[in-house]
């Protein structure tokens, strides 16, 4: 069996939501469509799809599967064109969006750094706070951060975001500082519109700790980190705050960061991007150079 052929058609099965659909994007006939998704789940040792004459869904081995699937067909496709095209030049626009507190920590730099590699590509960074649909806003590429990132997305892991819990001297001067993870729900927190709005979890890191979460809220929530930040600064209450963020004023004294026994629970920090078919060089470059710059250390 060609493995590789057949995930990529168990992918194109997915993506298309069927079968009839993979095999006419593929150019290829349903029976055989059928065959490759068959032998990929004898290979795996697992059922990959529930098949219904009405619907198609993945398996919990199918969930497993997939993104490890999506994995190694980038890999496939990074080998061909390191060979195929060794020489091309990237140029031309690319459209990159994030978090608008990434954007100005963090990305914007990295942005102006490739551009001196790659002269002839221009960039069109898009900082936004909410999740966009990269084929209708025409995005080439997305970061994003999170702990379930959506099965169906292509996406290449650079790094993991950090968080710290802190607040401003003046807050715990007025409030008290919280000793353990249960005290924050007794404390004004400030809340993320999509991230943890209401549950904050942590990972023990001191002796004889455990993970904990504990329910929160706050007299004020926000979709941006910016917003918070200045709001935490003002001492109205704690945020659970980007390290990338946050440490500077950390390490400055404006803001106390709480429970140091604790972590909050890590973000993975992915780049995604809507196909792998004919991918540009200016994406292409930006992907590997984006892992160059963030992989290997949390922000």
């Amino acid at each position: 069996m060609d493995r590789l052929t057949a995930m990529q058609v168990f992918v194109a099965v997915v993506d298309g939501g069927s079968l009839s659909a993979a095999a006419q994007q593929l150019d290829l006939s349903r029976p055989v469509v059928s065959r490759y998704v068959a032998e990929l789940e004898e290979w795996v040792g697992a059922r990959l799809l529930h098949r219904t004459t009405r619907r198609l869904s993945l398996t919990p081995a199918g969930n497993e599967i997939l993104p490890r699937c999506r994995q190694m067909l980038e890999f496939s496709d990074d080998m061909r064109h390191a060979v195929d095209a060794p020489g091309e030049t990237p140029r031309g626009l690319l459209r990159i969006t994030s978090s608008t507190s990434f954007a100005q920590s963090q990305l914007v730099q990295a942005v102006v750094e490739y551009g001196r590699r790659y002269p002839e590509v221009a960039v069109d960074l898009v900082a936004l706070d909410r999740t966009v649909n990269l084929v209708e806003e025409r995005i080439d590429l997305a970061i994003r951060m999170t702990t379930r990132l959506d099965p169906s997305l292509i996406a290449r892991k650079l790094s993991v975001c950090r968080s710290v819990v802190c607040a401003s001297p003046d807050y715990l001067a007025r409030h008290g500082t919280p000793q353990k993870v249960e005290d924050l729900a007794l404390h004004n927190c400030l809340t993320h519109s999509y991230v943890g709005r209401s549950l904050w979890q942590f990972e023990g890191r001191g002796k004889g700790t455990k993970p904990a979460s504990v329910a929160v809220g706050g007299s004020i929530s926000a979709n941006e980190v910016t917003v918070l930040l200045q709001a935490v600064l003002a001492g109205v209450g704690i945020g659970h705050m980007p390290a990338y963020s946050a440490a500077p004023l950390v390490a400055s004294g404006q803001l106390v960061q709480l429970l140091p026994e604790y972590e909050p629970t890590q973000l993975g920090m992915y780049a995604v991007y809507a196909s792998r078919k004919h991918m540009p060089a200016t994406l292409r470059t930006m992907l590997d150079f984006l892992a160059e710059r963030f992989g290997g250390q949390p922000f």
